[in-house]
C-alpha cells in the first residue's frame, strides 16, 4: 500500500482591521512632507515577498467552506474565553506587544465600555519574580489571606519533599523600620521648633540692643508667626509684642512724600527713613495678623490680649483707630478674660491721659456710645462701668471768667503811656530797638513757649475735650434711664437678654451719683423725673404722691433703692440751684422696707439707703420720722442678723436726732403718746406721714433684747434705756453700712449659744439636758417651737392679708357711697 496521504493544514490569516472609507482618512501635510523626503524608508514596500502571500492566500482559498466557518468559529470562542466581563484583549494586529523582563509577551487590555473602546483606560500589566500576581485570564492581586494559604500550601509541599523553603515572610503588623521613621520624623519635628524657638530668642535680643542695624529681623519674626505649629505661632506674637513694645515711639511715623523722596539726603536721613518705612510695614502686617487670628478660637485670647498692650502702651501711635475699634467690639464678649481684658485696657486710657492728651478718651467715650444705641442697651455692665475712671474738673462746668489786670499792672501801663482797655499796644521807644536784637528774643521766646507745649496740654484743649466727653457720657446715661423706663410701661415689654432684664441700669446709675455735680441744670428736672417713675410710680398732676393707675414696675427691689439714692445724690450735690419735693422718694423707700427679702436683694444697697435717706438727712418731720422708727422696729424681727442690725442703727439715729419721736419708749395706758394727728396706728399704710405711729409703742425692743444673736441684743436693750429725762445730744456712731458688712463677716463665723444648763446633777436629782458626742447640747426642737410661738409673731400671707385689706376698703367705700345716694334720694322725694 502506498504511502497515506497528509491531511494539509490550514492557518488561518490575521483578521483585517476594520475597513474605513477613504473620505475619513485625512493625510496631514506634514505626514506627506516626511515621507517624501524619507523616500527610502518606504522601500521595504517594494521588497515584499508577493508570492508567498498570494500562496497562502491561494491555499485558504482552496479548503472547503464548511472547514472555514468551523476554524473560524473555533477562533471567535477562544476569543470569548480569553476575556472577561470587564476586559478585552486587544487584537495583535491593533496593537503592538509588550515585553516584560522575564521575556513574556503580552497584549495590553482595554475595559469595555457603551461605545466600543472610547473613554477606556488602558492597564499595563507587569509580571516580575517577586510579584504576587496571577495571570489568570487577565491581572489580579492576591489578599493577605490568599497569600496566608499559600505560604502554607508551599510549606506543606516543602516539608513531603524534603526541600528547604527560602521566601521572605510578610509582616503583617507596623514594621520596626515603620516606627522607626516615625520616631525620627517626630524627633526631626521638634528640633526644627527648638531651632525656631532659639532662632526667635536670637532674633528678638538682636532687635532690643541694636533696633536701627537689625530692622530687617522683624520680618523674619512676622514669617515665623505664620508656621504650621501653633505654639511656634503663638511664641512668635508675643516676641513681636514685647519688641514692639520697646522700639516703637510715642508719635506717629508719617512716611516721606515722593516731592521729598527725590530729594537729596544724607546718609543718616537715608537710614532713618529706611528704619520707619520697615517698622510701619512690619507694624501693619502684624496687625492684620492679629485681626485675623482674633477670629479663630484658638488665638482670639491671645491675640486680644497683644491688642489690647499695644493700645495701651502706645496709644497715640499709628493705626490706633483700629485697635480702638477692635477692644470696643470685644468690651461686652462673654468671655470673661477677653472682656476683662479690654475693660481694663479702657479704664488705663481713661486714667492715663498723659499719653494721648486725651483725643482717644473722646474717642473711646463716643464708640461706647454708640455701642450702646446700637445693641438697644443690651450689653454686659462692665462696658459702661468703665466711665467710672474718668476724671474731670471741678470747674468745669463754671463760665470761664475773663483775665482782669491787677492795680500794679494798670499803674506801670499808665506810666509808659499805654491804655488799660489796650495792653498790647507797643509804645513808641519799643520801636527803635534794634530788629536783630528783635529776632533773637523772639526766638527765644518762642523756643520757651515750644519746650512748655511740648509737656504742658493748652487749657482750652483741655476744656473742649473733657467736655465732649461728659456730653457723650451723659448721652448714654438719659438713654439707659429712658429705655429702662419705656421698657417697664404695659405694651412694651422688654425681653430679657443674656445679660439680664436690665444690665447697664446700676452702672449708670452710679455713673450719675458721681457725676452728678457736673449735671447741667437744664436737665436736672428731667432726670429727677426718671428717677421718680424709676424708683416705683408717677406723680399726679396735684404732685400728690403716687396714682393708683401708674403701671407696674419691673425694676427689683434694689433697683428702685439705687434710684432713690439716686436722687438724693443730685440732689445735694446741687443743693443750691436745687428746689426739688423728696417726698415720693420717701414713700418708696417706705415701701420697699417691707419688699425687700434676704438673699434676692442686695442688704448692701438697704443699707446704703438707710444711711443717706435717713442717717444724712438733716431735717425730718416728725410723723415720717415715727413711721419710719416703727417700720424699721417691726423689719428687725423678721430678717437675718445683718439687715437687723443696720435697721436698728437707723433707728437709734432716728431717735438721737428727733427728741419727739422717744415718746414710742413709753408704754401708757393708751398705747403711745396721743399727740399726734392720727389717733390710730395705720401699720399698713403706704405713706408714712398718714401712718399714724405717735399711737403705738416699739414693743419690738422687748423681743430683739433676747435675740439669739448677743450684738442685737445689746443694741437692742440700749436703744431700750434711751429717755426723755435729760436731752442726749446727737453723737455719730458706726454708720448702717458699716454695721451689715461687720455683721455679716461676723454671722459667718458664729455659733449661737444653747440655752441647757451643763449636765450636772442639782440637788433635787434632776439632771440636765444630755450632751452630744462633741460636746454640744441637744437641742428639743419642740421646746424651741414653743419659745418661738410664744415670743414672736410670724406674719404669713402677707398678699393675701393686702389683697382682703383692699377688698375691705372698697366694701366701705361701696357702703358709704349707697348711703350717700338714699340721703340724696329722700331729699328728692320730700
Amino acid at each position: 500500500m502506498g504511502k497515506k496521504k497528509q491531511k494539509q493544514k490550514v492557518v488561518l490569516p490575521p483578521e483585517l482591521p476594520p475597513d474605513v472609507p477613504e473620505d475619513e482618512i485625512e493625510v496631514s501635510d506634514e505626514d506627506l512632507d516626511f515621507v517624501n523626503k524619507n523616500q527610502e524608508y518606504a522601500g521595504f514596500v517594494s521588497k515584499l515577498d508577493t508570492q508567498s502571500i498570494t500562496r497562502h492566500i491561494n491555499r485558504v482559498a482552496d479548503v472547503k467552506e464548511d472547514a472555514l466557518e468551523s476554524l473560524y468559529e473555533k477562533r471567535s470562542r477562544k476569543k470569548s474565553l480569553a476575556t472577561d466581563n470587564t476586559q478585552l484583549e486587544v487584537d495583535p494586529v491593533d496593537a503592538l506587544p509588550v515585553k516584560t523582563l522575564d521575556g513574556e509577551v503580552y497584549y495590553r487590555k482595554v475595559s469595555k465600555g457603551p461605545n466600543n473602546f472610547k473613554n477606556a483606560q488602558i492597564e499595563d500589566e507587569t509580571v516580575g519574580e517577586n510579584d504576587d500576581i496571577a495571570h489568570d485570564n487577565g491581572v489580579m492581586k492576591l489578599t493577605k489571606a490568599e497569600k496566608r494559604a499559600k505560604l502554607k500550601k508551599s510549606r506543606k509541599e516543602a516539608k513531603k519533599q524534603g526541600t528547604p523553603v527560602t521566601e521572605v515572610e510578610e509582616v503583617q503588623q507596623t514594621s520596626q523600620a515603620e516606627v522607626l521613621a516615625e520616631v525620627e520624623k517626630d524627633l526631626s519635628v521638634e528640633e526644627s521648633n527648638e531651632k525656631k524657638k532659639f532662632r526667635l530668642a536670637e532674633l528678638g535680643t538682636s532687635m532690643l540692643t541694636d533696633p536701627e542695624g537689625n530692622i530687617k529681623s522683624l520680618k523674619e519674626m512676622l514669617q515665623l508667626c505664620k508656621d504650621g505649629d501653633p505654639a511656634i505661632s503663638i511664641l512668635g506674637l508675643k516676641s513681636l509684642l514685647a519688641v514692639f513694645k520697646d522700639i516703637i515711639p510715642g508719635n506717629r511715623i508719617r512716611l516721606p512724600t515722593d516731592k521729598e523722596l527725590a530729594m537729596v539726603v544724607s546718609k543718616d536721613v537715608k537710614k532713618t527713613r529706611f528704619y520707619e518705612s520697615t517698622l510701619l510695614t512690619v507694624y501693619k502686617a502684624y496687625l492684620q495678623k492679629l485681626m485675623g487670628l482674633e477670629k479663630v478660637a484658638g488665638f482670639k485670647r491671645v491675640a486680644i490680649r497683644c491688642i489690647c498692650t499695644l493700645l495701651e502702651a502706645n496709644p497715640r501711635f499709628n493705626f490706633c483707630e483700629s485697635l480702638l475699634g477692635i477692644v470696643m467690639k470685644n468690651i461686652s464678649s462673654t468671655d470673661d478674660v477677653i472682656r476683662k481684658l479690654c475693660c481694663n485696657t479702657i479704664k488705663s486710657l481713661f486714667t492715663n491721659e498723659g499719653k494721648h492728651g486725651g483725643e482717644v478718651t473722646v474717642e473711646a467715650v463716643q464708640l461706647i456710645a454708640n455701642l450702646v444705641k446700637a445693641h438697644d442697651c443690651d450689653l454686659h455692665p462692665d462696658s459702661v462701668e468703665v466711665f467710672l475712671s474718668l476724671s474731670f474738673d471741678e470747674d468745669l462746668r463754671k463760665p470761664e471768667a475773663p483775665k482782669k489786670l491787677d492795680n500794679k499792672t494798670k499803674k506801670k501801663n499808665f506810666k509808659k503811656g499805654r491804655r488799660n482797655d489796650d495792653p498790647n499796644q507797643v509804645p513808641a521807644s519799643d520801636k527803635k530797638k534794634n530788629k536783630q536784637e528783635m529776632m533773637s528774643k523772639t526766638r527765644e521766646e518762642v523756643k520757651a513757649e515750644f519746650m512748655a507745649a511740648s509737656f504742658a496740654q493748652d487749657a482750652m484743649e483741655k476744656r473742649r475735650i473733657q467736655s465732649d466727653t461728659l456730653s457723650a457720657v451723659f448721652q448714654t446715661y438719659f438713654r439707659i434711664l429712658k429705655h429702662t423706663m419705656h421698657s417697664g410701661k404695659e405694651g412694651n415689654e422688654s425681653i430679657s437678654g443674656p445679660f439680664g432684664e436690665h444690665p447697664l441700669l446700676a452702672p449708670c446709675l452710679n455713673g450719675i451719683g458721681k457725676f452728678s455735680h457736673l449735671i447741667d441744670l437744664d436737665f436736672m428736672a428731667d432726670l429727677m423725673n426718671y428717677l421718680r417713675k424709676l424708683a416705683g410710680g408717677t406723680s399726679d398732676s396735684n404732685g400728690g404722691g403716687i396714682t393708683d393707675s401708674s403701671p407696674p414696675s419691673r425694676l427689683t427691689v434694689s433697683e428702685r433703692l439705687r434710684c432713690c439714692i439716686v436722687a438724693f445724690k443730685v440732689m445735694r450735690s446741687n443743693l443750691d440751684a436745687l428746689n426739688v419735693d423728696l417726698q415720693d422718694f420717701f414713700i418708696q423707700l417706705y415701701n420697699l422696707i417691707l419688699e425687700y427679702r434676704p438673699g434676692r436683694d442686695q442688704g448692701e444697697v438697704l443699707a446704703e439707703a438707710m444711711k443717706i435717706m435717713l442717717c444724712d438727712d438733716r431735717q425730718h418731720d416728725m410723723q415720717r420720722a415715727a413711721a419710719f422708727i416703727k417700720r424699721l422696729a417691726s423689719f428687725s424681727l423678721c430678717f437675718g442678723a445683718a439687715e437687723s442690725m443696720a435697721a436698728l442703727v437707723t433707728l437709734k439715729h432716728l431717735l438721737q436726732k428727733n427728741v419727739k419721736c422717744r415718746d414710742l419708749l413709753e408704754n401708757d395706758v393708751g398705747g403711745g403718746s396721743l399727740s399726734g394727728s392720727i389717733a390710730k396706728y395705720q401699720p399698713y399704710a403706704t405713706d408714712p406721714s398718714l401712718s399714724g405711729a405717735f399711737a403705738t409703742v416699739l414693743w419690738e425692743l422687748t423681743l430683739l433684747s433676747k435675740h439669739y444673736h448677743p450684738t442685737v441684743s445689746t443694741i437692742a436693750s440700749g436703744i431700750s434705756t434711751i429717755t426723755n429725762a435729760h436731752d442726749q445730744v446727737y453723737r455719730a456712731n458706726v454708720s448702717p453700712q458699716q454695721a451689715f458688712m461687720d455683721m455679716k463677716v461676723d454671722q459667718e463665723s458664729f455659733v449661737p449659744k444653747s440655752g441647757q444648763k451643763s449636765n450636772k446633777r442639782k440637788k433635787g436629782g434632776k439632771t440636765a439636758a444630755p450632751e452630744t458626742a462633741d460636746g454640744g447640747a441637744v437641742v428639743d426642737e419642740e421646746a424651741v417651737r414653743v419659745k418661738l410661738s410664744d415670743h414672736f409673731l410670724l406674719v404669713n400671707e402677707m398678699e393675701e392679708n393686702e389683697r382682703l385689706r383692699r377688698e375691705l376698703e372698697r366694701t366701705k367705700l361701696g357702703l358709704q357711697l349707697y348711703k350717700e345716694y338714699k340721703k340724696q334720694k329722700k331729699q328728692k322725694t320730700k
